[in-house]
């Protein structure tokens, strides 16, 4: 659904500057150890958006690319090294981080991995040990 609205983002220094629009896939707060490790904090707050909903709009020369995996290309400003997104190509998703979209009225929906959680967050959201069947997890649920 695409409401036509935009929001706009940045990195760090406002390098790099882009826009989303429309509604995201999903949103909610991943806590595999990639992510961990990537954000440096104990949870990454995620909103999934198609990829042409993601709009570079200054900058683009400046987008670093480092992907440990095929499954995740994780983007940063070349200046300040800030993190802007992630691209999850098997998925058909980009995962904007919702710090960067501070206008964006982020709602989670949902934990992911949270198997490997090392921050135990009592919110009543659903809990997936991985991630849900349709995006190639196991579905499995988990209790608070």
């Amino acid at each position: 659904m695409n409401n036509g609205k935009a929001y706009k983002g940045s990195c760090f220094c406002g390098a790099v500057q882009f826009t989303v629009s429309g509604e995201p896939q999903g949103m909610g707060y991943c806590h595999c150890e990639s992510c961990r490790s990537w954000s440096a904090g104990p949870v990454n707050a995620f909103t999934l958006w198609k990829p042409e909903a993601v709009q570079i709009t200054q900058g683009a020369e400046n987008i670093g690319t480092y992907n440990k995996t095929p499954r995740s290309y994780r983007k940063w400003c070349k200046i300040c090294g800030g993190h802007l997104f992630t691209e999850h190509p098997g998925m058909g998703l980009t995962d904007v981080y919702a710090a960067v979209i501070p206008d964006f009225p982020y709602h989670a929906g949902v934990h992911v991995n949270y198997q490997e959680t090392v921050l135990p967050i009592k919110d009543g959201l659903p809990k997936m040990k991985d991630l849900p069947k349709e995006m190639g997890g196991s579905g499995v649920s988990m209790a608070e």
